[in-house]
C-alpha cells in the first residue's frame, strides 16, 4: 500500500497550539517493532538525490532572508538533521522555530493488527510573518510530494 492522506490526529493540536497549518500523510507497513523514532530515521534520513537537490536550493533561495538551512543547528539534540522536542516508542516529534515560522514534524506509530504497523507524519506550521506565508505557499506543493516519497520508504515487501 502507498502512503496516503490522513486527517491531523487530535492528540498533536497540543504540538504546536498556535499552528495555522496541518496536514498528515500515513503508511501501512508489515512491521510490529518499528519505533517512531526508528520511522523517522528510516524515512527522514538520506533523502534519494532529488529530494537532496531541491533541500539544497531551498538553503540557497533561503540564505538571502537570514533563515535557518540546517548548518546551523545543535548536532547534539538532532535527530537526523532536525531538533527533537520530544521522543517516545510511539511518538517522536521534530521541528524547527525560526523568525518566519515554527514547524513541528510528528511522526507516529500504532499497531493495526499482529503484522502491521501504521505510520503517520503529520506536519504542523505556525506562520509567524507574511515571510512565513509566502515561503509555506512556495513549498507546500513540494511538501504535498516530499513526504508521501519519503515515507513510502518504509514500504518492505510482505
Amino acid at each position: 500500500m502507498r502512503p496516503f492522506p490522513v486527517s491531523v490526529p487530535e492528540n498533536c493540536g497540543q504540538i504546536l497550539p498556535s499552528a495555522d497549518f496541518g496536514d498528515a500523510f500515513a503508511v501501512d507497513v508489515i512491521d510490529t517493532a518499528m519505533s517512531a523514532p526508528q520511522a523517522a530515521q528510516l524515512a527522514f534520513s538520506q533523502p534519494p538525490g532529488w529530494i537532496a537537490k531541491l533541500l539544497a536550493l531551498r538553503n540557497l533561495v533561503v540564505a538571502p532572508f537570514g533563515l535557518k538551512s540546517g548548518d546551523e543547528l545543535d548536532l547534539s539534540t538532532q535527530h537526523r538533521g532536525l531538533p527533537v522536542f520530544s521522543s517516545s516508542p510511539e511518538r517522536i516529534v521534530l521541528g524547527l522555530d525560526d523568525r518566519h515560522l515554527n514547524f513541528r514534524l510528528i511522526v507516529d506509530v500504532a499497531d493495526l493488527n499482529d503484522a502491521t504497523l501504521r505510520v503517520t507524519a503529520t506536519t504542523l506550521v505556525q506562520r509567524n510573518n507574511l515571510l512565513g506565508r509566502v515561503y509555506l505557499a512556495a513549498v507546500l506543493p513540494f511538501h504535498k510530494i516530499l513526504v508521501p516519497a519519503l515515507l513510502s520508504r518504509l514500504i518492505r515487501p510482505a
